[in-house]
């Protein structure tokens, strides 16, 4: 294919055409380098996605008082990446990432629309183990619409319909849609398990996706809420109350008033126009929202229930003689603010604390016990990892990179960024209309292209400045830098559009 020349300019211009039309990947590295690998044959897969966990929401990670042993010893007994992202710090589009291993550009599922034909048509990884002679579940919440039915690549299916709820809730399993008494956490690991405990010939592949730690809120098939609607963050009995006396330190960015985000215009803008209607507010006159140490603490108390799953399913396989031959992979769909930029529930823009992400992975063969990764990893690498370590032919389709020399401590020739893309429709969020991005990380600077707004672009150096507190993108001595950037952020969008290589893969 020969290589075309654009302009910086012209790179950037075209991401406002971008559609989400279907096009190819033209990077073959991925399944070729898989070929090379000599792995053990046929391990289960046992994959658990969070909902909104922060990527130092755990103890492991650096929570001052959160218990979480379970996940802890995940961290101690396998390989935790410090330097991955979401492809897309948005529920439906990186779940649709996370199992077709596409960037939304690609796969379809651009924003939390109902778009339920298209996910249908999803061209998954478990569609692939599934032809591989894998066993496969899903359990929990698919929310790529709210229709719980059966998606192909399944041998077994629970659902929660939409968002779900947090108590007592409906399951589509079995062919019908039930109500099921209990704390939904619980109910989910008890059908994982379950199924981890079958007799069966060969191997299996179960992909937990969690309602926690959300809080209950209907979304409707437009992506809106109900008027009115305030969601509420339900904790399991055994749990609420746990940290009651607990206060969460708080990130230098957190800010106090609007005027502290002048660097920011974009955001400080559309946060002025979310509290006073509109974008000619005294921005100094404008407090930041205050996230309660209560959310905290009912997000904190949410998530001991999913780490309590995860010894259940460390028992299970355990007492199987499994528990070895099991590839564990912990995650989640998109991070969240605590006031960090003003933020609150705009958990979609993309700062680190949205759009980093925990992974952790448990498989001895392959990850070294206690290792702490640094290379660049992105959601739409789990679908290949996985693939890769179960001897499953990675289709052309995917647009991730296998994780397997990473893990097997081979970097050579590794990416030296990756994409964050993100389109906005805004049913829930108004005042965030407008405010599509493409964002590049590299392991040092993050640049920020607001598509509809490019004089009001950002850049950092996470070196000098890891809070994102000082946009250099008036730093005329970081010109030469800034253009390096954006060629490469261009680039990056070719890749994703199919038109080029996606760069490091």
């Amino acid at each position: 294919m020969k290589t075309m020349q654009w302009t910086a300019a012209g790179l950037l211009a075209l991401t406002v055409a971008v559609t989400g039309c279907a096009i190819e990947s033209t990077d073959q590295g991925a399944a070729g380098a898989a070929q090379a690998r000599v792995l053990p044959a046929d391990p289960n897969v046992v994959v658990i996605v969070v909902d909104d966990l922060r990527f130092d929401e755990y103890g492991a990670a650096g929570h001052p008082y959160l218990d979480t042993p379970n996940i802890d010893r995940l961290a101690a007994e396998g390989a935790t990446f410090v330097n991955s992202f979401h492809a897309v710090p948005l529920c439906s589009p990186n779940r649709a990432s996370l199992l077709t291993g596409q960037y939304p550009s690609r796969h379809g599922i651009v924003d939390n629309v109902a778009r339920v034909r298209a996910s249908f048509r999803l061209e998954t990884f478990p569609q692939a183990m599934q032809v591989r002679g894998y066993e496969t579940a899903f359990v929990g919440k698919w929310h790529m619409g709210n229709d719980p039915t059966p998606r192909d690549g399944f041998d077994q299916w629970v659902a929660l319909p939409g968002q779900g709820r947090s108590t007592n809730p409906e399951l589509y399993e079995d062919g019908r849609l039930h109500v099921v008494e209990g704390y939904t956490t619980d109910i989910l690991t008890d059908r994982a398990v379950e199924f981890i405990q079958r007799e069966r010939d060969g191997p299996f592949m179960v992909y937990l996706a969690h309602k926690a730690i959300h809080p209950d809120i209907q979304q409707l098939d437009d992506g809106s809420t109900p008027p009115g609607a305030v969601g509420e963050y339900m904790p399991a009995p055994r749990h609420r109350g746990s940290y009651e006396n607990e206060v969460l330190p708080r990130r230098p960015n957190t800010i106090e008033t609007l005027a502290d985000l002048d660097s920011k215009p974009a955001i400080r803008n559309a946060l002025a126009f979310r509290e006073t209607g509109s974008a000619d507010a005294d921005y100094s006159q404008v407090p930041s929202p205050q996230t309660g140490e209560t959310l905290i603490r009912r997000r904190a108390e949410m998530l001991r229930a999913v780490d309590d799953g995860l010894g259940r399913i460390v028992e299970a396989l355990e007492a199987a003689g499994e528990l070895d031959n099991t590839v564990i992979v912990f995650t989640s769909d998109n991070g969240f603010f605590y006031d960090e930029h003003g933020l609150t529930s705009e958990r979609r823009l993309p700062y680190e604390e949205s759009i980093r992400n925990p992974l952790i992975v448990r498989y001895p063969a392959v990850a070294a016990a206690g290792a702490r990764l640094e290379s660049l990893a992105v959601s739409v690498d789990l679908a290949p990892t996985i693939l890769e370590l179960t001897g499953t032919p990675i289709g052309d389709h995917i647009q991730g990179a296998s994780l397997v020399p990473v893990l097997m401590g081979d970097t050579d020739g590794w990416r030296s960024s990756v994409l964050v893309e993100f389109y906005t429709y805004e049913n829930p969020f108004p005042h965030l209309m407008d405010m599509d991005y493409r964002a590049l990380r590299t392991d040092r600077y993050k640049y920020i292209h607001w598509v509809q707004h490019p004089s009001m672009d950002e850049m950092y150096d996470l070196q000098t400045d890891p809070y994102e507190m000082t946009n250099l993108i008036d730093d005329e001595s970081v010109a030469s830098l800034q253009a390096e950037l954006r060629d490469e952020l261009g680039r990056q969008v070719l890749g994703v559009l199919g038109l080029g290589r996606i760069e490091g893969n």
